[in-house]
């Protein structure tokens, strides 16, 4: 422990400064800061060096740290985050946050700084140049295949399930989604296929085996192109299923009836998502269809990610505006077919791996670590609310390439 710290004074400027506070805050000396409701979840500051983080970085990425830690934990996941999506703080002016800032010195006591969590990530190099988009692809899905296993569905499809048409299990969703794909793109034996962001090959194997079609499928990550290998040569596709560790910007001289790329457009943002749109579209037929399946921010005006996210979840990930990817896809000659939304199929998705999740968290932490179980937590909910709010959404985006002399429709 830290020599002289105490939370005293903190304590006591916290309970001015937030006089209706529906939670309870307990502090490593035993001492507590009260509900002033008498209800909601208790924060726990195991020790001065989560005073230390939020001091070194004000705001979320300072409380983030001291999260991720350790120091500074919750009892109740689920009640935490829905007092984020419920309560506003009052409005704290200068002289209220300068008496917080004071207060805090004291609870910190004289002593080195904590360490930074061992697995953020500080992205380094030109946004979104393949370099740099390398590394964070790989922070995020480099973790451990076991992990993601746990609470996956069978298929290790990593993005929505659609419950909405009838599905009623993880498996079964996921199962509807992979097929409404391949149907909008119009699959048929033969077609040659690319699938971008091709996770652990789901849908590649998917397509060969239900549709017949012959699938290049790229990811950044060695080991989901090792064990997506290993499943294809499992259901003998290897003549019909290519796995490829590879960027899509890397892709020329090749054409293909249809692409799809599922939950990968997230990683794209702002500033690659003409040329990713470019780059696709050329690789498509004449008459050829592309599905762009992606989260998308809802409300103009807010952040693209906050400090947490980008370093310890999807570095450089950037939800856009539904409005922006069409704007890219139809500039670079593609024909807008069908959107259809199903942010309510992603919430019900997110609850399945929560469940998951949360039933394996002694697995789990032997896998990746108790920090990166903690992140993980978190970040799951965290998605599941932006949905809940209205801050994201999720779209299936078909286009076309116009073939010369067809028909506009289809």
């Amino acid at each position: 422990m830290a020599p002289l710290a105490t939370p005293s004074f903190l304590r006591r400027e916290l309970a001015h400064a937030l006089p209706q506070r529906p939670f309870e805050i307990e502090f490593w000396d035993g001492t507590r800061l009260q509900s002033s409701t008498g209800a909601g979840p208790t924060f726990r500051v195991r020790g001065p060096g989560a005073v230390t983080h939020l001091l070194r970085a004000p705001g979320q990425l300072g409380l983030g740290r001291a999260y991720v830690s350790g120091l500074i934990d919750v009892d109740d996941l689920d009640a935490a985050m829905a007092l984020l999506e419920n309560w506003s703080p009052p409005p704290l002016d200068t002289r209220a946050q300068l008496k917080l800032g004071l207060a805090a010195l004291p609870a910190s006591g004289l002593t080195r700084p904590p360490p930074v969590p061992e697995i953020e990530l500080r992205p380094r190099g030109r946004r979104h140049s393949p370099e740099r988009d390398l590394r964070a692809v790989r922070h995020h899905y480099d973790v451990s295949n076991e992990f993601f296993a746990l609470f996956l569905d069978e298929s290790l499809t990593y993005s929505c399930g659609i419950f909405s048409r009838g599905a009623e299990t993880l498996e079964d969703a996921q199962q509807a989604k992979l097929e409404l794909v391949c149907t909008k793109l119009g699959l048929f034996p033969g077609a040659r296929v690319l699938d971008v962001g091709c996770g652990w090959g789901s849908f590649a194997i998917h397509a060969a085996t239900d549709h017949g079609a012959r699938v290049v499928a790229i990811t950044l990550s060695e080991p989901q192109a090792r064990l997506a290998r290993e499943r294809v040569a499992r259901a003998e596709l290897d003549g019909r299923v290519e796995i490829r560790v590879a960027d899509y910007r890397e892709l020329a001289g090749e054409s293909f009836d249809a692409i799809s790329s599922i939950g990968m457009v997230e990683h794209v943002g702002s500033v690659a998502i003409d040329e990713y749109a470019s780059r696709l579209a050329a690789l498509l037929i004449p008459g050829g269809r592309l599905l762009n399946h992606g989260i998308a921010r809802l409300r103009h005006g807010d952040p693209e990610a906050g400090p947490f996210s980008e370093r310890y979840v999807f570095p450089d990930a950037a939800p856009l505006h539904l409005s922006r990817v069409l704007s890219a896809l139809e500039h670079a000659g593609l024909l807008t077919r069908h959107v259809e939304g199903f942010a309510a199929d992603y919430i019900k998705t997110l609850d399945h791996w929560i469940e998951r999740l949360d039933a394996h968290l002694d697995e789990a932490a032997r896998l990746v670590g108790a920090e990166r179980v903690r992140v993980w937590r978190l970040y799951l909910r965290a998605a599941r609310n932006g949905f809940r709010v209205g801050f994201t959404g999720i779209y299936q985006v078909l286009t076309q390439r116009p073939a010369p002399g067809a028909p506009a429709g289809f």
